[in-house]
């Protein structure tokens, strides 16, 4: 069963609301932004839909972190392709957050937040925008998080943590890992005693140490305060951005910054390159054990038959998917539901998503296909390259290299 932890946690309706340590939390999964860096794969669907792992969606780590750590009031804010993502939450269930009481929320866009109608608009504008609903839900601690991460943590932990060293916020924060550029994230140094004294977001120049991996523990009338100051101080039309251009760098300068690091797997799969590592790492069983019995990542599916490999077949070192038909080569490879795989056709090092076909004779080689795309030609990203296939393209000739091919396309 999965485990909750109850040393310092009530939850129900006669709490109206979660509370770790007599404080009443509320989580925010931010989960609007366009994902525009992961190119055709997010084209036509919200970044925390997209399928990891074959059964899985990105933002099921974020809601099974919830539901393990206990913390059942959530809300998830959206604006861009909505009903990619609404119709993976169903009202929660899979997660246990469809309750009379607290439970999961989802938020739509508001006019000022991530829909582009502030010039410089980011995640700290969607924070802004919802100021009154949670001044109305009167929380003590905010949770926020993003949905496109890899990952497994016990918030409450976090929280206990933040409580004992008396910060306004708590960042929880990660070595890099292998292969990633420090320059995509927030760089922090660290005091003896864990303050955070300095913040840089996306330096040009990294002087190394930890990142942090978008984990949020706010002391909520304090990011209230702090986001009204900022929306004070800045000019008409402009946006906050995102949490590491002003919200976080206030918090530092204030001294009430620390960190909370994390010792165990973490990785940010903004970039195709990025989501096609961690599916490496998923493989080597370096990643996140996604069935652990005691903290399994749990997700919403539509049930299919198992997966069939035929006579003739070879599959080695790979992922298959119920409702897989395998028939030729795959190696090294991870195969979500309904993939088919053809005889003489081969799938070698690549991430294959819902319902795609490899007709027989193509060869499919370090490259991600979104679904029901058919290829019946060579995808070959090369050595060190990596090849995007958009949902419902037609591949009839020979795709290289670090090329993406948009949905639907005849090529």
């Amino acid at each position: 069963m999965p485990r909750f932890p109850a040393h310092s946690l009530s939850s129900g309706p006669s709490a109206r609301g979660t509370r770790v340590n007599g404080r009443k939390v509320l989580v925010l999964i931010l989960a609007g932004g366009k994902g525009e860096r992961l190119g055709v794969l997010t084209q036509e669907r919200a970044k925390p839909a997209l399928t990891f792992g074959g059964t899985y969606r990105l933002i099921d780590f974020a809601l099974s972190n919830c539901m393990h750590s206990g913390v059942a009031d959530v809300w998830v804010l959206e604006a861009y392709e909505l009903h990619s993502l609404n119709d993976h939450l169903t009202n929660g269930r899979p997660w246990d957050l469809d309750r009379t009481y607290g439970g999961l929320e989802v938020l739509p866009p508001s006019a000022d937040t991530l829909t582009g109608q502030l010039d410089g608009a980011g995640n700290a504008d969607a924070l802004h925008a919802h100021r009154h609903l949670i001044r109305s839900y009167a929380p003590d601690i905010v949770v926020v998080l993003s949905a496109d991460h890899v990952y497994t943590l016990d918030y409450t932990q976090v929280i206990e943590h933040h409580l004992k060293v008396g910060a306004e916020v708590t960042m929880v924060t990660a070595d890099l890992p292998a292969g990633e550029d420090a320059r995509r994230f927030g760089n922090v140094t660290v005091t003896k005693a864990g303050r955070v004294n300095r913040f840089e977001y996306k330096p040009e120049r990294p002087r190394g140490g930890p990142i942090t991996t978008e984990v949020f523990v706010y002391d909520a009338p304090a990011l209230l305060r702090t986001l009204d100051d900022l929306r004070r101080d800045t000019p008409a039309g402009q946006g906050l951005g995102d949490y590491g251009h002003a919200l976080i760098p206030a918090f530092v300068k204030a001294k009430t910054a620390h960190a909370y690091p994390l010792d165990s797997y973490w990785r940010d799969v903004g970039l195709p390159e990025a989501y096609f590592r961690a599916h490496q790492d998923l493989l080597a069983g370096r990643s996140v054990k996604l069935d652990r019995p005691e903290w399994p990542v749990l997700s919403s599916s539509i049930p299919r038959m198992p997966a069939r490999i035929a006579a003739g077949a070879r599959v080695t070192d790979s992922l298959i998917a119920y409702g897989c038909r395998i028939e030729g080569t795959v190696t090294r490879s991870v195969l979500s539901p309904g993939v088919t795989v053809e005889a003489g056709a081969v799938v070698e090092d690549a991430v294959i998503l819902r319902d795609v076909t490899v007709r027989r004779g193509a060869r499919v080689r370090r490259a991600i296909v979104d679904e029901e795309a058919d290829i019946a030609a060579r995808v070959d990203g090369g050595p060190h390259g990596l090849s995007v296939i958009g949902a419902r393209a037609r591949v009839r000739s020979p795709v290289a290299g670090n090329t993406q091919v948009n949905p639907g396309q005849r090529r």
